[in-house]
């Protein structure tokens, strides 16, 4: 005889779910916040590791392609953003649910998303840090450095305009990605609701914030430590800039997300 299949969760369910979840994270104590905010960032990083890593063995193969397999190791940030646990500024957008609901206040909502996002660049940046330390924009006599160098310029030369729109539709994504992993039943399966949604995002060239909060670094270090003068659309600045308006973007695109659900499942 065998054991029937554990059916997922109605919709409702999952909006309900989330919206506790989305309290639940906002009252967390602030060390606990920063420090899986720090986790999160990091986490991600190693997806940007992977991303730079793909890119740097896929010349040979056509665009489409090429960009999927970037976008299917970057997924293996989000990966472990869910299954390990910390707290990701793109994916807390989802607040938005709760605080429509009027179980969260909006000082609470910004001071949780204000000390998520800060934690997550802090995480971002140390890994790139630790990435350049040990060396690993030389891999492939310098193939990856060109890659992660190539990421980031194609992101900075974008006008804040396509930056926006673009941060809207990558996080609609990435909270689709979280949404439905919140309704999986095992590790399994939340790996397998993860990687599309990401790997689309990705291979789409859209723009996630916290990813770029270590593609960008790693582009500009990389050629750093390389001797390579980066394109002209890279610098610092231009990181900034892609920063702010790739933020706003997604905190558009959680919204779309979290009160597209409330409307329809919770609206009172």
């Amino acid at each position: 005889m065998t054991t029937p299949a554990l059916a997922m969760p109605l919709p409702e369910d999952i909006a309900k779910t989330m919206s506790e979840t989305g309290v639940e994270k906002a009252h967390r104590p602030l060390g606990a916040m920063a420090g899986l905010g720090i986790l999160a960032g990091a986490y991600i990083g190693f997806g940007s590791l992977m991303a730079a890593l793909l890119g740097a063995g896929t010349a040979d193969l056509p665009y489409g392609p090429a960009q999927l397999a970037i976008g299917t190791g970057f997924a293996l940030g989000l990966i472990l953003v869910l299954l390990a646990g910390a707290e990701l500024f793109t994916g807390n957008t989802l607040m938005t649910l709760p605080l429509a609901q009027r179980r969260l206040s909006p000082r609470r909502l910004l001071r949780a998303w204000s000390v998520v996002w800060l934690a997550n660049l802090v995480g971002a940046l140390a890994l790139v840090l630790l990435a350049i330390a040990a060396g690993l924009h030389t891999a492939g006599d310098g193939a990856v450095a060109a890659s992660a160098i190539e990421l980031a310029a194609t992101k900075t030369a974008k006008s804040p305009t396509a930056i926006l729109a673009s941060g809207v539709l990558a996080n609609i994504l990435v909270c689709l990605a979280v949404w439905m992993a919140a309704g999986a039943k095992s590790a399994v399966d939340k790996v397998a609701v993860i990687v599309p949604p990401i790997a689309a995002f990705v291979a789409l060239g859209l723009e996630h914030s916290i990813a770029n909060m270590s593609l960008l670094p790693l582009g500009l270090l990389a050629a750093s430590a390389s001797g390579i003068a980066p394109p002209a659309d890279l610098s610092w600045a231009s990181a900034g800039v892609n920063l702010v308006w790739s933020t706003l973007g997604n905190i558009l695109g959680g919204a779309c997300v979290g009160l597209g659900y409330w409307a329809i499942h919770l609206r009172q």
